[in-house]
């Protein structure tokens, strides 16, 4: 423990996540921009987060139930202009007309309601419409519409100018989805594919679910199951925020962190956060299970050491074998570190960096091996890294070489750190700047690109000790070299973000 006053990880400023936005801006404001843009560069960066810890007098628990806060930085002709609106999900509206926490979220309690019987909550369990439809994790298109997600059965249409919220669907009754990852896969013709738990005769299975691209109609009506398989535990299905594809299969990591069906029953039946029907198995391995892409049956399964994962890097393959990279770590305690007061405390807390201490891991394997065979993890880079990108639009499920991160390791010399990792050689570069935190950094290729890095990367910036004050930032992909950056001055805190997409436009 530290002595009073005393903090272990001096370097890394814990505000940037604790902050809420109090004010929307709704109109596009300007901002200072230093450097020099691409003269190729147009379009839009979307983002995706938490973007208000409170409702009234009452403050979420967990990173996780924040109200979901969407920004959007659009770049033309050198100039860059900034706007955030929040998401008007039903337990948005619900929480702001009561002004307190009335719907349970991942992490946090709801107030009991006086006018609701225990026979309401008993009956609330048969009703989807009742769970929280906070989708602040991250933002993908279907077509030529953006929708946010989280990992519960619900996403949000927005406007991707105004940010305006345009309408909610409900994947219970679009495709008979219980909830699906936060991350699909939009492929190279426009289709979205998804992975998410269905009951299937009475029993639950893991589905993978295309929704086909359309230039008319409605994709979520032509959705339909292309594969599925059966969780190792029937009443424990494993917890996913990402999976995988590549040429022949998809690629579904089942960790020993699962999801208690019993315990979210009684979570529900009892009013208490979906976290607390989580159960983490440390005396049991991980599986990675292939589902073929003609058949959609599961038709090999391999294990590796036990780990915990939110991110996949990318999976593919290669002269016979199949390779998967991701973020991993020992454990899932890096859940519990994003609670609010792990959060608040982790200058004192001398096992905090251990609890985020992951490190970007390649699993790889015959496609001949034998089902169950053993895989040891081979280590990429002895760096922390999170929430991973790739040259997506022609790398994603191919032999790749580069990818890029931000750093998870807050006892590291310099916490806020964009990092780019060479899978080929284990050598990274990094960029990074005083007091200062990028998220998530998306590759944008430039014209006509010949090589994989040939581009630039894309971060929304905040800063530890300037509150209402927000950027963009651009690298050049290559040498992590900076280029250029817009800073806007906002009228109320601007929290860090999680996840986005960049939309281009033509000049």
């Amino acid at each position: 423990m530290a002595e009073c006053g005393e903090k272990l990880y001096p370097k890394c400023n814990n505000s940037v996540w604790l902050r809420s936005c109090d004010d929307e801006v709704t109109q596009p404001i300007s901002g200072t921009v230093t450097g020099n843009l691409p003269y190729w560069l147009r379009g839009s960066l979307l983002r995706n987060g938490p973007g208000s810890l409170k409702v009234g007098s009452m403050r979420f628990e967990h990173l996780f139930d924040s109200s979901a806060l969407v920004h959007r930085f659009s770049i033309v002709d050198g100039a860059v202009t900034y706007q955030c609106r929040f998401i008007r999900t039903n337990t948005f509206k619900r929480n702001h007309a009561a002004e307190r926490i009335v719907v349970t979220e991942f992490g946090t309690k709801s107030v009991p309601d006086p006018c609701h019987t225990i026979f309401d909550r008993v009956a609330s369990i048969f009703k989807p419409s009742e769970m929280s439809d906070n989708t602040m994790i991250s933002l993908y298109p279907f077509g030529d519409e953006i929708y946010t997600f989280t990992e519960g059965p619900f996403i949000h249409r927005i406007d991707p100018k105004t940010l305006d919220t345009l309408g909610r669907k409900d994947m219970t009754k679009c495709i008979a989805l219980i909830n699906h990852t936060s991350h699909p896969h939009v492929m190279p013709n426009g289709d979205v594919i998804n992975v998410g738990m269905s009951i299937v005769k009475g029993r639950i299975k893991h589905v993978v679910v295309k929704f086909p691209y359309t230039e008319k109609g409605d994709m979520f009506e032509r959705a339909h199951v292309i594969g599925s398989m059966k969780p190792r535990w029937s009443l424990h299905p494993a917890y996913m925020h990402t999976f995988g594809v590549t040429e022949n299969y998809y690629v579904i990591i089942e960790q020993p962190l699962t999801i208690s069906v019993c315990g979210a029953v009684r979570s529900q039946f009892a009013n208490r956060p979906l976290a607390a029907s989580l159960q983490w198995y440390p005396d049991y391995e991980t599986n990675i299970v292939l589902i073929c892409k003609q058949t959609g049956e599961e038709v090999k399964r391999y294990r590796t050491e036990t780990l915990f994962f939110l991110h996949i890097i990318n999976t593919f393959e290669q002269n016979g074998k199949l390779v998967v990279d991701l973020c991993a770590y020992k454990d899932a305690k890096a859940l519990d570190a994003m609670y609010i007061k792990a959060i608040e405390k982790m200058q004192s807390n001398a096992d905090y960096a251990k609890w985020f201490r992951g490190r970007p891991k390649r699993l790889e394997v015959s496609l001949d091996a034998p089902s169950m065979s053993i895989i040891k993890p081979q280590l990429l880079a002895d760096l922390g890294c999170e929430t991973p990108r790739i040259h997506y639009d022609s790398y994603n499920g191919c032999p790749y070489r580069y990818f890029y991160a931000i750093s998870s390791d807050v006892d590291a010399e310099n916490p806020g750190s964009i990092i780019k990792v060479d899978t080929w050689t284990g050598k990274t570069k990094t960029w990074f700047d005083y007091d200062c935190y990028p998220s998530e950094p998306v590759f944008v290729p430039e014209p006509d690109c010949k090589d994989e890095d040939a581009g630039v990367l894309l971060s929304a910036l905040v800063w530890g000790s300037r509150e209402c004050c927000v950027g963009l930032l651009v690298l050049d992909a290559r040498s992590l070299q900076e280029l250029a950056r817009a800073v806007f001055d906002t009228p109320s805190p601007a929290p860090k973000c999680l996840h986005g997409w960049f939309l281009p436009e033509r000049a």
